[in-house]
C-alpha cells in the first residue's frame, strides 16, 4: 500500500514563494493562514538554508496524540486530516506538532488560537467543506526546483537518496 510523504530537498530550495501560492489557491486557504511555508534557517550564515514546512503527516503523528477532541486522524495510506466539526480550538496540537503545521485564525494574548485547527492535507481536502479527492499536493507539483518531493515514501526516499549520491559524487557534499 501506498504512504504518502513530504520530503524537502534543502539543497535545491531557493525560497521562490511558489509552494506556498499554489496551495493557497488550490485549496482557497484564507490570508493569514498557510498550510505551507517556507523557513530560512541561519539566514545570512554560512550554512543558510531554505526548508519548506508542511504537515509532513507523521509516521507516529504528535498532533494526533494530544488532540483531546479526537478531531485529528490518519488514512490508511498515512495522511493526516483534521475533522473540523470536532476539533474545539484548544491548540494542543499546535503545541504537540515539530513542524508548525496546525494553523488557528489568531486571536489576542497568550492563548491566541481561535477556531479550528485548519494544516496541510496533501489537497485531498480544501480549507472550507468538499469531499476528499486523490492526492496530489500543488505545492510539490509547483515547485520550480523540485525541491519538494512529495508522493509514496518509498520512491522519494529514493529519488533524495540518488541526488545525494549525485551531490556526493561532484564534491558538493563533504565525503568522509
Amino acid at each position: 500500500m501506498t504512504t504518502y510523504k513530504f520530503l524537502p530537498d534543502v539543497e535545491r530550495c531557493i525560497r521562490c514563494g511558489g509552494c506556498e501560492v499554489a496551495c493557497k489557491q488550490e485549496n482557497n486557504v484564507p490570508i493569514g493562514m498557510r498550510r505551507i511555508r517556507v523557513v530560512t534557517v541561519n539566514e545570512g550564515k554560512t550554512g543558510e538554508m531554505n526548508v519548506p514546512m508542511a504537515c509532513m503527516h507523521c509516521t507516529d503523528p504528535a498532533c494526533l496524540k494530544a488532540c483531546p477532541a479526537k478531531a485529528i486522524y490518519k488514512r490508511e495510506d498515512g495522511i493526516v486530516l483534521v475533522d473540523k466539526d470536532k476539533c474545539v480550538g484548544c491548540g494542543y496540537c499546535a503545541y504537540a506538532c515539530p513542524f508548525g503545521a496546525p494553523q488557528f485564525h489568531h486571536g489576542e494574548g497568550l492563548f491566541s488560537f481561535k477556531g479550528t485547527m485548519d494544516k496541510c492535507t496533501y489537497c485531498v481536502l480544501p480549507y472550507e467543506g468538499g469531499a476528499e479527492k486523490a492526492p496530489e499536493p500543488k505545492c510539490a507539483a509547483f515547485c520550480a526546483t523540485k525541491a519538494l518531493l512529495a508522493g509514496d515514501a518509498d520512491e522519494i526516499s529514493a529519488t533524495y537518496r540518488q541526488r545525494a549520491a549525485m551531490r556526493l559524487q561532484k564534491g558538493e557534499i563533504p565525503g568522509e
